[in-house]
């Protein structure tokens, strides 16, 4: 049988692999402790589940518009109102099955075969693949930890040609934890100005994970806002990531497209988690801010176990629930059996010896790091980093 070759432009994304991984070991009867998981630990808010339920009771089980509910689409420009003090009408707004597919539909519908797509690295790890999909060309825009895994204007300006039809990025960051405050994103709108053919995707799906004061949107600046295409979702900041729900914001044009594009793949996302998602976005964000709370105990306590493993870098992350240390200085070393070359390397051996698993950095981009999550009980990231310390003790 002859696959399509669409199948050969793109990788399994290394956070499932590694999942799958830990699961076949657990399956064996090991213990793994999973420091890989890019979700929540938490459960979704009482009030919201109760809205689920009753969207069942009333019945809200047949197709759904393409674009969302009416009344979510509202409840997504309230909270935009209220968290952003930025203004969309329900036009701008296409609700979807999930970030990731508010990324694929945002995507596919600018980016042609040729175009050429700028990424700060570290990046998510979906986004790279989903422009090779499209055709279109990475141009990656390297970071280092010192400068906060953050790009600055004249970077930015160096990576733009004339075949640059996006920007992609995301703030807070997946995987380095980076946030962007408002004087940083001014000094990159500054460079967007002279070039009025960029399209800027602003993930900001960790927006309400956030340990370093109120969430900027580069979507704020009015002379740009045309050209942004704002990503969120609920999964990260409302501990709702199996429910799938997220959307976009965009002129009416780009929203028009990702509609059109959306009514041939999916149609309209889950109608009883359309229903959920209109109370979670209008009512108490406390649940959310608790949440938050905990995280940040977790990140302090995560920064202080690192620091006892010799040879382990690592940034403090602004947000998000990951830490992305560089580990480079094992590389080239050798318990004996197993030789570290490279973050591949670094992940399956602790996996294997540890039985800790972690997402290899060469996935987001850099291949000094690795990805471990904090989205965890305190109990299990205290045993994982034991486990990690006495592993790389082996190594020689």
């Amino acid at each position: 049988m002859q696959l399509s070759s669409i199948l050969t432009r793109f990788n399994e994304p290394e956070t499932l692999k590694m999942a799958k991984l830990g699961r076949e070991l657990r399956a064996k009867g090991i213990d793994v402790i999973d420091l890989s998981l890019g979700e929540p630990d938490f459960d979704t808010p009482s009030h919201i589940k109760e809205a689920a339920k009753k969207a069942i009771d009333d019945n809200w089980s047949h197709y759904t518009p393409v674009p969302g509910f009416m009344d979510l689409r509202e409840a997504v420009c309230f909270k935009f109102k209220r968290d952003n003090q930025l203004d969309f009408k329900p036009e701008n707004i296409v609700v979807s099955t999930g970030a990731k597919q508010s990324l694929a539909n945002a995507i596919l519908a600018l980016v042609d075969e040729g175009d050429e797509v700028m990424i700060p690295t570290p990046y998510w790890v979906t986004y790279s693949e989903l422009v090779k999909i499209a055709r279109g060309k990475v141009v990656e825009i390297h970071t280092k930890p010192e400068n906060g895994f953050k790009i600055n204007a004249t970077q930015l300006e160096a990576s733009i040609t004339p075949r640059t039809k996006m920007f992609l990025f995301s703030s807070p960051c997946n995987p380095s934890g980076a946030v962007y405050n408002q004087r940083e994103l001014e000094e990159l709108a500054t460079v967007f100005r002279k070039y009025p053919k960029v399209t800027i995707i602003s993930d900001e799906i960790y927006e309400y994970i956030n340990f370093v004061g109120h969430h900027q949107s580069i979507a704020q600046f009015a002379d740009l806002k045309e050209r942004v295409v704002v990503v969120n979702g609920l999964s990260k900041g409302f501990a709702m990531t199996g429910w799938r729900l997220g959307y976009i914001a965009a002129n009416a044009s780009i929203a028009k497209a990702c509609e059109k594009l959306q009514g041939q793949f999916t149609s309209g996302a889950n109608s009883i988690t359309q229903k959920a998602a209109v109370v979670a976005l209008t009512a108490d964000l406390r649940p959310s801010f608790e949440m938050v709370k905990e995280f940040a105990r977790r990140k302090e306590n995560t920064m202080k176990l690192v620091a006892g493993v010799p040879g382990i870098k690592c940034f403090v992350p602004e947000g998000a629930f990951y830490i992305f240390p560089d580990v480079s200085s094992y590389y080239g070393k050798s318990d004996g059996q197993n030789r570290i070359t490279g973050s591949g390397d670094f992940s399956m051996y602790l996996l294997n010896s540890a039985h800790v698993s972690s997402v290899m950095g060469a996935a987001f981009g850099d291949d000094n790091c690795v990805r471990f999550s904090f989205a965890n009980s305190m109990e299990n990231i205290e045993k994982a980093w034991k486990r990690i310390k006495e592993a790389l003790s082996k190594l020689n």
